[in-house]
């Protein structure tokens, strides 16, 4: 019979995994409640990083349509639900196992696709979605420059090109006047 604490963690748990586009999975055995908050911190505040119980994990998972976490609900469990820039927080949680070898990145799920662990890791070695835009941007800069540039060495050539015929255009006007005058 389900305890009205465990029917609402496991509505939390399907709520998370509905409003989040990636989510990693990851074993925590050893760490310090300080490690995990350092954790958390360094995710930022698109991720919910939280410890589950991995029989209401498994039931909210398969409530959500996630199947990426049927075999790796054992052990000490939390889950990375992630709302914003999945490369981000998979570069921070990738970074944060390489200096605390106790936590450990299981597998993960990325807009609707289960990943392993290597595919998490080569998630986080992708740069981020602002340095691609910015990239993109430069790229799309580029061409207006190269023209601006061209546009401007086309105004400055006529310019002395039209400075060079000026004086001999007030020349043949000048005879022009004086013939006038005359007459």
């Amino acid at each position: 019979m389900a305890t009205p604490n465990k029917v609402s963690a496991v509505e939390e748990t399907i709520a998370d995994f509905k409003e989040s586009n990636a989510a990693v999975l990851t074993e925590y055995r050893g760490l310090s409640v300080a490690q995990l908050k350092e954790l958390r911190r360094s995710l930022g505040a698109d991720t919910k990083y939280s410890v589950v119980k991995n029989t209401l994990t498994g039931i909210a998972a398969k409530e959500a349509g996630v199947d990426a976490f049927d075999d790796q609900l054992a052990g000490p469990t939390a889950i990375a639900f992630i709302r914003g820039d999945a490369v981000a927080a998979a570069k921070s949680l990738t970074e944060f196992a390489k200096s605390n070898e106790k936590l450990v990145v299981k597998t993960g799920y990325f807009e609707g696709k289960a990943m392993t662990s290597a595919e998490v890791a080569a998630l986080a070695a992708l740069e981020s979605r602002e340095h691609q835009l910015a990239r993109v941007a430069g790229v799309l800069k580029a061409p207006a420059g190269a023209a601006a540039r061209i546009i401007e060495a086309l105004r400055a050539k006529r310019e002395e090109e039209g400075g060079a015929e000026a004086p001999a255009a007030q020349v043949e006007e000048a005879p022009a006047a004086d013939a006038a005058e005359e007459a």
